[in-house]
């Protein structure tokens, strides 16, 4: 499970129903051109929270019968209704996903003693292993060393997607699980979290940019810092430009460039405008 995986993105039509062709194209994209070794299927990035149960599902489907066993396949599968997680667990792992991931429940403030029954409601309703996705900005939690350590101690959470810039809590995780799985989850620090001997990225960015995030990956560990600073450096210009003209839209319509049918964004997400489209398309021809 160690290694390269995309936050893969999930192409809609115009009336915000999930393009199958498309998804199909972005899945292959990323496993041909890109070389990652995995997806983490409807996250963030697949505008998760913007979808239905059915839909959730549909997607599942499309990418394990695409993928099929070419990748490791994680399904994100948290949500504020405990219900539906354990539902989506259910699919995902009939399905076959190598393991199932879950956001922290957000919005409320839920004490860790939730937190905690939560992740474990949902690990102890299927015959997987889940990885804890911990996103303190976007979501509000911030878990301690010992709280993290507490979820880590079950034997089927297997480890944590790491999405926060706090560098000493990473050390601090890893000196104290060597065997738990550590994924960085922000792509323009993943130089840094590198160097702390992480097992692999999860990012939005590796649609179009997975094959840096390998090389970044792979000279930190080989002790080439220099040289993989010059590709993070790289990696951070492209982001800066993305970042400026629209997150999922920009990547969205990089890969169009390249022949893929992304797609659009869900509403309330904004579509780009030509002047912003134009400018996607002369990043994509740059970066990829």
């Amino acid at each position: 499970m160690k290694g390269i995986y995309t936050a893969l993105l999930c192409s809609f039509d115009e009336q915000g129903n999930v393009n199958e062709k498309g998804l199909r194209e972005i899945v292959r994209f990323n496993i041909d051109e890109q070389k990652v070794d995995g997806l983490y299927v409807n996250g963030s990035t697949g505008e998760n929270f913007l979808i239905t149960t059915e839909a959730k599902k549909r997607i599942f489907e499309i990418v394990k019968d695409e993928a099929g066993n070419q990748v490791k396949l994680i399904a994100q599968i948290g949500s504020l209704n405990i219900d539906e997680a354990v539902d989506l667990a259910k699919f995902a792992t009939d399905l076959k996903y190598d393991a199932i991931s879950a956001v922290t429940p957000f919005y409320y403030k839920f004490d860790f003693e939730e937190i905690k029954d939560y992740y474990e409601t949902l690990v102890d309703s299927v015959e997987n292993n889940l990885i804890i996705y911990s996103i303190p900005a976007l979501t509000g939690v911030n878990m301690s060393l010992g709280q993290i350590g507490e979820l880590l101690n079950h034997d089927k959470i297997i480890g944590v997607k790491f999405t926060a810039p706090d560098f000493f809590l990473l050390e601090r995780l890893r000196h104290a699980f060597p065997n738990k799985l550590i994924y960085s989850g922000f792509d323009e620090m993943l130089l840094p979290a590198s160097v702390l001997n992480i097992d692999g990225a999860i990012g939005s960015t590796f649609n179009v940019n997975g094959k840096r995030a390998r090389e970044i990956f792979e000279l930190a560990q080989s002790g080439s810092l220099t040289e993989a600073l010059a590709v993070q450096k790289t990696t951070n210009d492209l982001i800066t430009a993305i970042l400026d003209n629209g997150l999922y839209q920009t990547i969205k319509e990089m890969l169009k460039v390249k022949g893929v049918d992304a797609g659009y964004c869900r509403r309330p997400m904004k579509q780009l405008s030509p002047e912003k489209i134009a400018r996607a398309q002369e990043i994509s021809a740059k970066y990829i």
